[in-house]
């Protein structure tokens, strides 16, 4: 997966395939990919799989909201049943109900339910994740959570990638209006943020029923202005959030269920990658995003699975793309791409996403003698392989 373009369209015959492949790693890091044959050679220390596999790098999954407890199924079925997810929220539900209960969750049970969603991910070979707060009732909730997150990321193999998203919906307190709420959000929590180390990226969901296009511009600004890397929900169900998003600088305006051709140019003008989130459109039953326009248009593009208890429940990368895939027409170098080295970009992550010298040895095996086959069984053939920073791993 190197040597490929960090934008744009991409073709199955620009993937460089190692027949007889093979990769040394020192400690953590990728020394050397070429000719197993040859390369054995070098080592003491060999690790020979003998049946036909597939290697690719690790899947990256840069979008996710898994820190949270209980569960929403009496809302999906609603939505099944044709109440929208705007209602839902506007009476008092969806986000806020997560908040309930995982303001009602002990730490030990927060962080059970999330490490669980985690190893699942982590077999199915999301060696790294974003992990968004978000669900917090006030800011100690928030700082609750994002500390968990960080917990977790130091007890386990795999690498947690935090992002503060305590702009995701207003207080369901009408005493305070959302514009103040985000002021208090950049006065009193960022200090905290950044005393405490706990995250560097911040996001805002910009929609009604959430934020407002001006207000969450001056936000993404203060964001910033504080030394905040930056990344928008937007263009979930009107349009708004890509512009803001471009405009302010964002690294990602991720979602875009809802977006024009004038949008799609706007955004390939820019250094914004788009976050596309199938699992969100199978969760609420929504048009995909326009995946396919946006890769022709020249943008950036990443697939995510936005796994959350409301509208992406769940939380399978390589069902989901491989459905995407389908429906977008993306080809398989795109979708690759998109899952890895692409992701890696939206996370401001240098160091992995392609299996090559001085990257970390993040990479998964898939027992299949063609990659074809991964996108073809539609995400049902997982790998059987791991390596995580050199270290292998076996279900």
């Amino acid at each position: 997966m190197s040597n490929l373009s960090l934008k744009g369209p991409l073709f199955d015959d620009d993937l460089e395939i190692i027949y007889d492949g093979g990769v040394i790693v020192d400690r953590e890091s990728i020394v050397e990919v070429g000719k197993f044959s040859k390369l054995k050679k070098k080592c003491k220390n060999v690790y020979e799989i003998s049946s036909p596999h597939v290697l690719l790098p690790g899947f990256i999954d840069c979008h996710t909201h898994v820190c949270f407890a209980g569960s929403r199924s009496g809302e999906y079925a609603k939505k099944n049943a044709g109440i929208s997810y705007q209602q839902i929220l506007s009476e008092g539900g969806g986000i806020y109900d997560t908040m309930q209960k995982t303001n009602l969750a002990s730490d030990k049970e927060l962080k059970k339910q999330t490490v669980n969603r985690l190893n699942r991910h982590f077999f199915e070979g999301v060696l790294t994740c974003e992990v968004k707060s978000g669900y917090g009732k006030d800011f100690d909730q928030e700082i609750r959570i994002l500390k968990t997150i960080n917990e977790i990321n130091s007890e386990n193999p795999y690498d947690l990638v935090s992002t503060c998203l305590a702009a995701h919906v207003p207080p369901n307190d009408k005493n305070i209006s959302s514009q103040d709420y985000l002021k208090s959000i950049v006065k009193d929590l960022f200090p905290q943020i950044i005393k405490d180390q706990l995250t560097n990226r911040v996001d805002i969901f910009i929609e009604r029923n959430a934020f407002n296009i001006n207000e969450s511009k001056q936000f993404l600004i203060s964001a910033k202005e504080n030394g905040f890397t930056t990344t928008v929900h937007g263009n979930q169900f009107t349009s708004g959030g890509l512009k803001t998003a471009v405009d302010a600088g964002a690294i990602s305006v991720d979602h875009l269920e809802v977006l024009s051709d004038e949008e799609i140019k706007y955004l390939s003008r820019s250094k914004t990658s788009a976050v596309v989130l199938p699992g969100c459109s199978l969760g609420l039953g929504l048009p995909f995003a326009p995946a396919r326009k946006i890769l022709d248009a020249g943008c950036q593009l990443a697939i995510a699975t936005d796994w959350n208890p409301g509208s992406a429940p769940m939380g399978d990368l390589l069902i989901q793309a491989s459905i995407l895939a389908s429906n977008q027409k993306l080809t398989n170098a795109e979708v690759f791409s998109a899952l890895s080295f692409r992701a890696a970009n939206v996370l401001n992550l240098k160091d992995r996403g392609t299996i090559e010298a001085n990257k970390i040895a993040d990479f998964i095996g898939f027992n299949i003698s063609d990659y074809r086959e991964i996108l073809y069984s539609q995400g049902k053939i997982k790998p059987t392989f791991i390596c995580k920073k050199g270290e292998v791993f076996n279900k």
